[in-house]
């Protein structure tokens, strides 16, 4: 799966519109084997003379993007004229990089540090590495790598301990230039605020205090009013909160109405959104008021969303195995994130949001249609879909029926302590279904891809022989995706099979059918790779792939035989 990461570069430069459109429009302009980074939001900022911008992309090029940034940056900005309300300490002033799917947070540490180091090493721009990324426990805290901001840079040149990370031991003409840059690595930061039922700015504050991780001030007889205790050394005595990785304070907002606890989320995975809400109801409830939604500031990986509709499905004693779209649904009604405005995922959700809609309905271009547009299409005289495409799509309909039967049976009166059980299955099912879905039109892309080598010129021996290379990388991938359809099709036997056995007795033709299709699905698209392989010139690569189809055949049938056994005796009692 793509690992995707958002990085948040600020910019030492907040009021020149012109400077600020270079940047960008370098970061931007990166492409890598056809990918570029998605530039989400640019924030310039007039009093802080710095602005904000937000990119995601796949890590290659996100670092590429960003070296293009700090290289814009340090052509266009001179430190020796910055003045701002906001701490710095270079024009590429921090660069964080943020893990938001399929990969970790060490990982986006190691790519910072690599980063850092190609700042100083191919564009001599000084770096101190920060958070997770750090190289010692006090420079995990930016407060220390930005100690002193620019002005105090020559001092910490000259002084070992201080020094960059990656840079010079001397404060020279470039330094004097660019600055110091602060790269690092950290969790998603997720800003949300709780809506009361109140219009008390001190009483959501209290509620604020009870729940961020550093908590309130100590004092005598647990008093709002009382003196503040200290310890024996002198030092204010602090009650944490309930909730790790979060800062809160309460507000008063004239637009609602109404007040707020405003809370930034540190480590979402300490404290996931879902967590945060169920904490600040506890919270709120205990002091006589009420959560009565929430509204998320920004944007959130998907992740954050699916855990929370799953949370939420999991406490109804509801199976998990519903498609993504419903999942979120009930995220975002559990926790009221669309009582204040409309709330769409498509606008919030960072995976959703870096989707080209008109690229992903091309790749999606027979999934998307009706079932009656498919049957028409494929009945067209176009050659595609073919064969290839309804055996993935038989394969799809055979999990889908794994997967009804298994939610309904976790929805079945008196057997509610099963739910968990059927919801597993069913998730599997999902999977399963999901990848097929996937195959259907990848099935047809790959035989256009053949289609795109006829295409070719073959005038001269070199365009000949550009062209048999091209066909038989063509027939290969050609053999390939009907033989990954037939593996697919293959792991539904399993949820088929568990569902004839244990789902509901009144869906048991549902499970056989499910069978006949899934096995379908193995026969067809083992045709697919048997038709194929046939115009492939390596043979030993092409009977390899026969038989390892035919393995697949073989099991396929043992399954469904199985499988029809078991639903004929359920009819039949």
């Amino acid at each position: 799966m793509k690992q995707i990461i958002e990085c948040v570069p600020n910019f030492s430069e907040g009021r020149n519109r012109e400077v600020i459109d270079k940047i960008v429009s370098a970061m931007a302009a990166v492409e890598m084997d056809g990918e570029r980074v998605k530039v989400l939001d640019v924030d310039p900022g007039q009093a802080t003379n710095r602005t904000v911008v937000t990119f995601v992309g796949t890590p290659a090029v996100v670092l590429e993007a960003a070296l293009a940034g700090a290289r814009t940056a340090k052509e266009l900005i001179d430190m020796r004229e910055h003045h701002g309300a906001h701490p710095r300490s270079g024009a590429l002033d921090v660069c964080p990089l943020i893990p938001v799917a399929n990969i970790s947070l060490e990982e986006c540490a190691t790519l910072a540090r690599a980063l850092a180091k190609r700042m100083w090493e191919e564009e001599g721009i000084p770096c101190y590495c920060y958070e997770a990324a750090a190289f010692t426990p006090e420079r995990k805290n930016l407060a220390v790598c930005r100690e002193g901001e620019y002005e105090a840079l020559p001092e910490k040149m000259n002084d070992e301990k201080r020094r960059p990370d990656f840079g010079p031991a001397i404060f020279d003409e470039n330094v004097a230039k660019v600055g110091a840059s602060n790269v690092g690595a950290r969790n998603f930061l997720i800003a949300v605020n709780f809506n009361l039922n109140t219009t008390s700015t001190r009483r959501a504050m209290a509620v604020a205090f009870d729940v961020r991780e550093k908590g309130r001030k100590a004092r005598e007889n647990n008093s709002l009013t009382g003196k503040v205790l200290k310890d024996e050394q002198g030092n204010e005595i602090w009650i944490p909160g309930t909730l790790k990785g979060t800062k809160a304070i309460g507000w008063f907002i004239d637009e609602y109405g109404i007040a707020q606890v405003s809370m930034n989320i540190t480590d979402i995975e300490a404290t996931p959104l879902h967590i945060a809400f169920e904490e600040v109801s506890r919270a709120a409830a205990a002091r006589g008021m009420r959560v009565t939604g929430a509204e998320i500031v920004g944007l959130v990986p998907k992740s954050v969303l699916i855990d929370a509709g799953k949370f939420y499905l999991a406490r109804q004693q509801r199976s998990l195995g519903i498609e993504e779209k419903e999942i979120i649904k009930i995220a975002v009604k559990s926790m009221g994130l669309d009582e204040l405005k409309p709330f769409d995922p498509k606008e919030k959700v960072i995976e959703y949001m870096m989707v080209d809609e008109a690229e992903q309905a091309a790749k999606e271009h027979l999934i998307r249609m009706t079932c009656k547009d498919f049957a028409n299409e494929t009945a067209s005289e176009s050659a595609a879909p073919g064969g290839g495409s309804i055996s993935a799509y038989m394969g799809a309909l055979g999990a889908a029926l794994a997967t009804m039967v298994a939610n309904l049976s976790a929805h079945k009166r008196g057997w509610d302590e099963r739910w968990e059980e059927f919801s597993k299955v069913a998730e599997e099912g999902q999977v399963v279904m999901n990848e097929l879905l996937h195959l259907v039109d990848e099935d047809t892309a790959a035989f256009n891809k053949i289609m795109d080598v006829f295409a070719m010129p073959k005038t001269t021996p070199e365009e000949k022989a550009a062209r048999a290379e091209a066909m038989e990388a063509a027939t290969l991938y050609a053999t390939q995706v009907p033989l990954r359809t037939m593996k697919a099709a293959t792991r539904a036997f399993p949820v088929i099979m568990a569902m004839a056995q244990k789902g509901n007795p009144a869906s048991a033709s549902d499970a056989g059918v499910g069978a006949l299709a899934a096995r379908a699905a193995v026969r067809g698209a083992d045709m697919n790779v048997r038709i194929n392989a046939a115009g492939l010139k390596n043979r030993e690569v092409a009977e390899a792939l026969i038989a390892e189809a035919a393995e697949l055949v073989k099991h396929a049938e043992e399954q469904e035989m199985a499988i029809l056994e078991i639903v004929n005796a359920n009819i039949n009692k």
